[in-house]
């Protein structure tokens, strides 16, 4: 039977799509409707630099590539554009139409220019002139004499113009940038009214007083564009030369890549754009239509004036006192295994594992995997309190983490400055895994204890990302832990054997796809069989079609899949027997659990990969087994709620419909207000 398949950036799309859907839920607070907004045109962007710059790359390329290639680029561009348009047009209408209305209701007044009283247009001027107008850069466009450069992601006002007093006039254009990476966004105005907020957004404010910078032009309109450009490094591949250095010089190159896409107001006259396709040399697939104002990642930003009622209540994160008050933190995970679910548990049990360890006297080395970590890390602090305190410690820190290059480049640089031994990426390998271990000296032997997640070091992104994280002095794991580091450092990425862990590169897939079979078995020999697996993306089609297979064996599968997932569930015959969800709501879901039935005997798998080639095949992955029955217990409760959302999943199904999830049941469970109930009640 031949099977069908979603195209992973159609898919992706999809899922973006729902994060705009969140925006467009009037039952959500105001504040947080904006906020993803924010987020919808944060991940927008980087599609854009990232994947829309593959495929274009693509297509440019040559016939000998384009016969590797088993998908039509081109055909997927068409359909990327169609779809984004759409979704634009969307975004427009929820923001003009919704939000702002709404902000109106509640007292904030998001005004344009012409709207200003004559208090608000004197203010306006003199805030150009005292904080704008260095920062300006204003050129008079002249065909094939003046084509100034278009930063990537910087926001442009293109400007209809005239001179002033002369017979005969022709139109000319002009262009000036609008320096929002300067000046916030976002400027509260004088308001005229008690209890009300007005703000203009800084463009308007370039609109009102551009006239400042073409002196003997009368300015006819103005509008918005903004330039996106290829920002991949293309070295994950490398396989020689020093690949930090690469790194470093190629940092640079990224912000003078080709462009992905042109964003233009949909309002601008065809003249004007036929113009700046040509003074930039576009071609007509990179032009995107979008509404007035660009770059709206910036309504992060947007000010809230204190209104708490118009954001999400709070849920403070729960902590975990039996770690956190220890004065010996190693006493109690030699005792046992502890599980912790970010954000809705406290991220302070990691910090003070590091802290503590730091410290301790009986401690002889730590070691870490840094893929993505804060700016303020109190846990790379602690490691140079380590070192200082006699202690080796080694970090293995992966440069090649998207968009996070420069800062482990900075990361790595003070720890190894302060004694930290550091060990960079290997060429044509990422490092994703989360571990830790620790080794201490106890009773004359080397005990050692690790920390395992499913998410990074990051104290940040810890409380808004939902993890799992593990302690565990089992030897079981801890030994394979050391391994996995000894193989990073040996940078002896062959011959290792895993019994316990599934470790990318070694036997991830391989283990994946015996536990699949097994429940195939099962289903075959007709006794109960069923897979549950949540991650953040199912793209590999090889394991898409063992679990095509598994469904067509009659294994039941269920699936929780925040973003990608090409496959196409609840067809006939292939994926009958797989339903998929997806959940969007105000914490981002990104753990990783793959449970297996096992006959009565389930497996529970947490992990730092996706079903994905990049995480089966190219990346050190870690997954790791829980055999604590209570932990078991806690997970499968976790998962099962999830399952039971009926107010913020969405169905995946092979139309991409993003419809929610039919209410089955009397109670509307939202799963992340449960998950934070439960972990309350402890």
């Amino acid at each position: 039977m031949e099977y069908t398949y979603i195209e992973r950036d159609i898919s992706w799309l999809a899922f973006n799509e729902r994060v705009l859907q969140e925006a467009k839920d009037s039952n959500l607070p105001l504040m947080e409707r904006i906020k993803f907004l924010a987020i919808y045109s944060s991940n927008l962007e980087e599609f854009f630099k990232v994947r829309v710059a593959h495929h274009q790359n693509i297509v440019k390329a040559g016939k000998k590539t384009k016969r590797k290639i088993s998908y039509d680029s081109k055909a997927v561009l068409q359909e990327i554009k169609r779809i984004v348009k759409k979704q634009l047009e969307e975004f427009s209408h929820i923001f003009e139409e919704q939000i702002v209305p709404d902000l109106k209701k509640n007292g904030i007044n998001l005004l344009r220019r012409t709207e200003l009283n004559k208090v608000q247009k004197e203010f306006v001027e003199q805030y150009f002139q005292d904080y704008l107008l260095p920062y300006c850069q204003p050129v008079l466009l002249i065909k094939d004499k003046i084509r100034p450069f278009l930063v990537s992601g910087s926001i442009y006002l293109a400007i209809r113009l005239m001179a002033k007093g002369k017979e005969n006039a022709h139109e000319e254009f002009a262009l000036l940038k609008i320096p929002s990476d300067y000046v916030n966004r976002f400027v509260v105005l004088p308001s005229s009214k008690e209890n009300e907020h007005d703000v203009i957004i800084l463009d308007d404010i370039v609109r009102q007083s551009a006239s400042w910078l073409f002196p003997g032009y009368e300015i006819k309109d103005a509008y918005s564009i903004k330039l996106t450009r290829d920002a991949e490094l293309y070295i994950d591949d490398e396989f020689s030369g020093n690949l930090v250095t690469k790194v470093k010089n190629s940092l640079d190159k990224r912000n003078v890549g080709p462009p992905s896409r042109f964003i233009f107001d949909r309002y601008m006259p065809e003249k004007l754009l036929d113009f700046m396709t040509d003074m930039f040399n576009l071609d007509k697939r990179d032009l995107l239509p979008e509404g007035r104002y660009h770059n709206n990642a910036d309504f992060f930003k947007f000010p809230d004036f204190g209104k708490d009622e118009l954001k999400n209540p709070p849920m403070p994160p729960v902590h975990y006192d039996i770690l956190e008050k220890s004065k010996n933190i190693f006493s109690l995970i030699e005792k046992q295994d502890h599980l912790l679910y970010y954000p809705y548990q406290s991220y302070k049990s990691v910090v003070k594992f590091f802290e503590q360890a730091a410290k301790d006297e009986q401690v002889t080395h730590i070691k870490i995997v840094q893929y993505r970590v804060a700016k303020k890390s109190k846990i790379m602090e602690a490691l140079i309190d380590a070192v200082q305190a006699g202690k080796k410690v080694t970090a293995f820190i992966e440069v090649k983490a998207r968009f996070d290059e420069e800062a482990n480049l900075n990361w790595g640089e003070t720890l190894a400055a302060a004694g930290v031994e550091v060990h960079y990426s290997m060429p044509g390998i990422k490092v994703h895994s989360k571990i830790a271990l620790v080794e201490r000296q106890e009773d004359g032997k080397i005990k050692q204890y690790c920390y395992l997640s499913s998410g990074n070091f990051h104290e940040d992104t810890a409380k808004i990302y939902s993890d799992f994280g593990i302690f565990t002095s089992n030897p079981n794991i801890t030994k394979e832990v050391a391994q996995v580091f000894e193989a990073l450092e040996t940078k002896k990425i062959e011959g290792q054997k895993f019994e316990h862990l599934l470790v990318g590169k070694f036997n991830l897939r391989q283990r994946f796809v015996e536990m699949i079979d097994r429940e195939i078995a099962y289903a075959k020999a007709g006794k109960n069989a069923a897979i549950f697996l949540k991650m953040n993306s199912l793209e590999d089609k090889s394991m898409i079609d063992k679990l095509y297979e598994a469904s067509e064996a009659g294994v039941n599968i269920q699936m929780i899949i925040r973003g990608i997932c090409c496959l196409s569930p609840g067809q006939k015959r292939q994926s009958e027997n797989i339903k998929a969800i997806s959940i969007v709501d105000r914490y981002l879901e990104h753990a990783r659990v793959f449970i297996f039935q096992n006959d009565g005997n389930e497996e529970i798998y947490l992990s730092s990969a996706d079903f994905m080639t990049r995480n089966l095949t190219n990346r050190i992955e870690v997954a790791f087994p829980i055999y604590d029955d209570l932990i078991k217990e806690k997970i499968k409760k976790f998962c099962e709620i999830q399952w039971q959302d009926n107010v913020k999943a969405r169905e995946l199904d092979s139309a991409m419909s993003n419809k929610k999830v039919k209410n089955t049941s009397e109670k509307l469970i939202r799963s992340q207000f449960e998950t934070y109930l439960m972990v309350k009640k402890g």
